[in-house]
């Protein structure tokens, strides 16, 4: 049973927190405990386990649940989220639940989508629609890229603010465990905009090897990804991402971080120094990834 407990701050709260070994989910269920809060950590692994395509499952994870925290992997993006989405928070309501916090992405129509079937629920709820992920570079689809010092990406020179996850999972975690957040649409950037070069160049700067951007057509981008071996719907997803989100629509910056929890969001530069101090993009002494 993945439920956690800590002091007795926030007595009486259980929340559920879907997704959490994902890159937001595991730092929100991280938060949650450290402050007290009952949390129950669910993912198809887990006892009592979820899956999103199995409603079976549902019953378990909400038992004497008062918040959830809602990711859906891949993406709200992809056919078939609204249905899921739906059947969910209505069962979660039919639960009990008082509380549900929605991840939601920045441009995507399909997850805005989602995002009203939230709202419509007679109960409090919260979405944190974000920008793309600093660590998509660190421990995600990207990091392997910076290890090589090539971003070979289908990406035009467009800007886009891109959010330290951290700040999410502290945007999620006020949303579940205070007050002043209900019914409110954060929508979360970092503080300044970068193009796939700049940011490459950056990396460049701070990490002390070379990292170039390399534009490649959408079409070999998805070879590569066929090639590879990724699942269907992950590679589908990349594909929408570049072709469809990163056109401009998302290049402006928003207060969704400053709103929520009245400071600044991290800079890139910030968090490219937290990953070198952590060994992150660690070379050996032939300069060959660590």
């Amino acid at each position: 049973m993945q439920l956690h407990t800590g002091n007795e701050s926030n007595t009486g709260m259980k929340v559920l927190v879907i997704g959490g070994t994902g890159k937001t989910g595991r730092r929100v269920a991280e938060r949650l405990i450290n402050r007290g809060v009952e949390t129950r950590v669910v993912s198809r692994s887990t006892s009592p386990a979820f899956d999103w395509h199995d409603e079976g499952t549902w019953g378990a994870a909400l038992d004497g649940i008062s918040a959830v925290y809602i990711t859906f992997a891949p993406d709200l993006a992809v056919p078939g989220a609204t249905d899921r989405i739906q059947a969910f928070v209505d069962t979660a309501a039919a639960a009990g639940v008082d509380r549900l916090v929605l991840l939601s992405g920045r441009g995507e129509e399909e997850a805005q989508a989602c995002e009203r079937i939230v709202q419509a629920q007679d109960l409090e709820w919260t979405v944190v629609r974000a920008s793309w992920f600093m660590q998509n570079f660190s421990e995600g689809e990207f990091a392997g890229m910076v290890h090589e010092g090539m971003l070979t990406l289908p990406a035009a020179d467009i800007p886009e603010p891109f959010i330290d996850v951290n700040d999410i999972a502290d945007v999620a975690v006020a949303a579940l465990t205070e007050p002043g957040h209900a019914h409110e649409i954060y929508e979360v950037t970092g503080p300044r905009l970068l193009t796939l070069e700049e940011l490459a160049e950056e990396l460049s700067r701070q990490t002390g090897h070379s990292v170039r951007f390399q534009a490649i057509p959408q079409a070999d981008f998805d070879a590569a990804l066929l090639d590879s071996g990724l699942p269907e719907d992950i590679r589908w997803l990349l594909n929408y991402l570049f072709s469809t989100v990163l056109d401009g629509r998302n290049a402006h910056l928003c207060d969704g971080v400053q709103r929520a929890l009245g400071r600044e969001p991290a800079d890139f530069s910030d968090f490219v120094e937290r990953q070198l101090q952590r060994g992150t993009w660690a070379r050996n002494d032939a300069g060959v990834a660590a």
